[in-house]
């Protein structure tokens, strides 16, 4: 159950920013404009929402990061992880209930050469969202719920690098002169030695 904890809550973290980071380059937003040549604009996620991009990079790294460090950082990295799903989401949230004017603005401008608010109110006949900030904003949910699976059940994962923690025991252990115990023996075998041959004296 312990592995299985790590692993569903690493994979939904990698799973999120990964989502994050293709929709940043899908098209958010279909906005027609009155009174130009170009009357229709694709207004792609990483322009609909600025931190998207950056946000969901962090949020990937935070996954990777979670699956090797100790259980004091799993805690700070799963806070992290729902504080960047619960911003996410409510950007998300603000294209699919009516792109803000700050969400596709920059490109009207782009492609018009007008700026202001009003202005640019004005040329914009409709603007009509895609089906990517849906699957985003589900993709944010799976990071806070698998934020929060983490932050829940973090004391009880395995900890990580115990092989090579134990690596460094009988490396100890040989350097000390101390006896190895039937494992060590067991690893000394199978690298060739023979841990039956008496060692040579100080």
């Amino acid at each position: 159950m312990t592995a299985r904890a790590r692993l569903v809550s690493v994979l939904s973290i990698l799973l999120a920013g990964a989502l994050g980071i293709l929709s940043s380059t899908q098209t958010w937003v279909h906005v027609s404009l009155v009174g130009v040549a170009s009357s229709d604009l694709e207004v792609a996620g990483a322009d609909a929402v600025s931190v998207l991009a950056p946000l969901s990079l962090a949020v990937l790294a935070l996954g990777l990061a979670l699956s090797i460090v100790g259980v004091w950082l799993r805690y700070v990295f799963a806070v992290l992880s729902l504080a960047a799903g619960v911003v996410l989401v409510w950007l998300t949230v603000t294209v699919l209930t009516g792109p803000p004017l700050s969400a596709i603005a920059p490109d009207v401008t782009d492609a018009t050469g007008i700026t202001g608010d009003s202005a640019v109110t004005a040329l914009v006949a409709s603007s009509t969202v895609t089906a990517w900030p849906w699957l985003a904003v589900v993709g944010f949910v799976v990071l806070l719920a698998g934020g929060g699976f983490a932050l829940v059940t973090a004391n009880r994962w395995r900890r990580g690098g115990r092989r090579y923690e134990a690596a460094s025991v009988r490396a100890a252990r040989a350097l000390d002169g101390g006896p190895l115990d039937a494992v060590d023996s067991w690893d000394d075998l199978s690298r060739g030695s023979d841990p039956t041959r008496t060692r040579p004296l100080d």
